[in-house]
């Protein structure tokens, strides 16, 4: 029960993310919470996907070139689920990285605020 509590907080928390970069309108835009809960779901799955992928071609690893390439897998995760979610709409592929990047930095905001209040949930960005 514990497992799924902190699943739907994870989503949860995601969905305020992508709603939050959304409205900032930075690469991306979506019409409400519930598209940002379906781009959310829909995120996670595309983004096991691609770290599986990446995994069995074995590209990835850290540094600079890691940081790039989960930049770009990050941006073109949102490319894709933006085909897929109603209400959601990406500027092209320049957007999606613009949006991977704020993505990023709210979801650390989120997070640092998150657990400054003693709530652990850390709330990950897209791949």
């Amino acid at each position: 029960m514990e497992y799924i509590l902190g699943t739907i907080m994870v989503f949860l928390a995601s969905a305020l993310v992508i709603w939050i970069v959304g409205k900032m309108n930075l690469g991306m835009t979506i019409d409400g919470f519930m598209p940002a809960i379906i781009a959310a779901i829909m995120i996670a799955i595309i983004s096991v996907g691609a770290t599986w992928l990446l995994n069995l071609l074995g590209i990835g690893g850290g540094g600079w070139l890691g940081s790039i390439i989960s930049l770009i897998v990050a941006a073109l995760v949102l490319l894709l689920a933006d085909k897929f979610v109603p209400g959601m709409r990406v500027n092209g592929f320049v957007g999606a990285l613009v949006a991977a990047i704020a993505i990023a930095v709210v979801a650390w905001l989120l997070t640092w605020f998150l657990n400054l209040l003693g709530i652990g949930v850390t709330v990950p960005p897209p791949v």
